[in-house]
């Protein structure tokens, strides 16, 4: 079985920080982009397999998640 988890990925001084957003715990960095996606698949991999063996619960993957837009501005001036 195939599951879909979201990855969230930020520009740090040393590279990237990766994240899966259904599940906090799952976090690494890489000096590359195309690194910290590979080592985050790999972190992924091993939290799963640990889950696994103490008999946890997977978190769901495919969770929905969206953009809010908000100006700024204009919540500065209401405050």
């Amino acid at each position: 079985m195939i599951n879909s988890f979201t990855a969230k990925y930020i520009k740090i001084p040393s590279g990237y920080m990766g994240q899966i957003l259904e599940w906090s715990e799952v976090v690494t960095e890489g000096k590359s982009l195309e690194e910290c996606r590979e080592m985050l698949k790999d972190a992924l991999s091993e939290m799963i397999l640990a889950y696994t063996q103490q008999g946890k619960e997977i978190p769901s993957a495919g969770a929905l998640f969206e953009q809010i837009p908000v100006e700024i501005e204009n919540v500065r001036k209401a405050s």
